[in-house]
């Protein structure tokens, strides 16, 4: 409608000329709401109750006589009752763009009695304090402005002399050594971590470069196999032909030697033991004969020794019996040779050697003083017949010679020897 207006959510609508009034104001107070503005009788204008905000930048001095540089911000706006509006509107109505500045100022003048009263360390480290103590000292006169202040912060505090800083430089130093300390730890942690990770890297690449080497190992030895696999085949057949005719050449070996074994060395060992044993026969045989000759040798000779003697005694005392037995002694030798040949050409096994042999000679020996004896009792009783006919030419004497060496042979087991086989 024409003469309708309604104020903005963050205004006041101050209606003057009305005759209606409200606690003491000449004007009506309008918010939130809408009215009826009459022309020419009743006039209408806005007061802004938005938020603003005041910078303030002062130097003051402390109560140590240091001058600092302090920057702060005030945020503040018309309260929303109808007094706080009343008084800002008497005051502001017109100028409200100047408001931050005069808002500013107040600030100002309380921050500079309020920072005179603290000293530097106060300051910084009790800055809500400050900011407090400035809002308390400047109720009072915000209210009868109407204006409401919703918050104070000092943002900086600086100096010309350096003290600010100088406070800050042990703290500063301490931090900045922790700091570079912490950046050491951190860097000596990053280069840890990097050396770890590096060395892992190279273990993983020495791992993979091993694993890949023993794949490219075995697919090497595979395709090698398989290219090798007709030659191997080939050399393992040979090889087994091989084996086959080692064991063939060492089974024909062996039967060579079993039969160079059945057919040569045994029927030459048995031939070689029984030339061994014929020769160690022959030799006994040879032994044997020639100590039976000595051995009738030496008979011999003691038996013409002792016909001699005898001869002799017979000679000496006339006695005939000696003279037939001189007669024996002399045809004793073919005796003995008729003996030896009568063991040559027999086959004689001597059991004990040597002695067995003497033995036999001994016999034979004995065998010719039997028949020596026996011839001595027949002369014995013969008489001088005997003796006479010795001394007639001893005719009978060759026979009685000849039927010894028969009877001698006869004896030995051997034929008698005839005149004609004596050759």
């Amino acid at each position: 409608m024409l003469f309708w207006r309604v104020p903005a959510p963050n205004e006041a609508m101050l209606i003057s000329g009305s005759k209606r009034r409200r606690e003491d104001t000449q004007f009506r107070i309008v918010t939130g709401h809408g009215s009826f503005v009459l022309p020419v009788k009743q006039r209408a204008r806005m007061l802004s109750l938005a938020l603003r905000e005041a910078e303030i930048a002062e130097e003051c001095v402390t109560q140590q006589g240091i001058r600092l540089n302090v920057r702060a911000v005030a945020v503040f706006k018309v309260g929303d009752d109808a007094v706080s509006i009343a008084n800002a509107a008497r005051r502001f109505l017109t100028e409200q763009h100047r408001m931050e500045e005069l808002v500013g100022r107040i600030f100002s003048g309380h921050l500079r009695s309020i920072i005179g009263g603290l000293t530097v360390e106060q300051i910084i480290r009790e800055r809500d304090r400050v900011s407090q103590e400035v809002k308390a000292g400047s109720h009072s006169e915000m209210e009868k402005l109407g204006i409401v202040v919703d918050a104070l912060q000092i943002q900086e505090i600086t100096d010309t002399t350096g003290y600010v800083d100088n406070l800050a430089a042990p703290h500063a130093a301490a931090v900045a050594s922790q700091a570079r300390i912490a950046q050491a730890r951190a860097d000596q942690q990053a280069a840890e971590r990097e050396q770890e990770a590096a060395a892992l890297k190279a273990a993983y690449e020495r791992d993979t470069a091993i694993k890949r080497a023993g794949f490219q190992a075995e697919t090497e030895q595979a395709a090698s196999r398989a290219s090798q696999a007709g030659p191997l085949a080939e050399a393992e057949a040979s090889h087994e032909v091989i084996e086959a005719q080692t064991a063939l050449a060492e089974r024909q070996a062996r039967l060579a030697a079993q039969r160079l074994e059945a057919e040569v060395r045994r029927p030459a060992d048995a031939e070689a033991y029984r030339q061994r044993t014929l020769a160690e026969a022959n030799r006994d045989r040879a032994k044997a004969e020639a100590d039976g000759k000595a051995y009738a040798a030496r008979a011999l000779a003691q038996a013409e020794a002792d016909a001699n003697a005898a001869r002799a005694e017979s000679l000496k005392n006339g006695n005939q019996e000696l003279i037939a037995a001189n007669r024996v002694v002399e045809v004793l030798p073919e005796l003995a040779e008729a003996a030896s040949r009568g063991l040559q050409g027999s086959n004689l096994t001597v059991l004990n050697g040597t002695d067995g042999l003497n033995e036999m000679v001994a016999g034979l020996v004995s065998q010719g003083m039997a028949i020596l004896n026996t011839l001595r009792a027949g002369t014995g009783n013969s008489g001088a017949g005997t003796a006479g006919t010795g001394l007639n030419g001893g005719g009978s004497a060759p026979g009685t010679a000849v039927e010894t060496r028969d009877q001698s042979e006869a004896v030995n087991g051997a034929a008698p020897a005839r005149r004609g086989d004596s050759g």
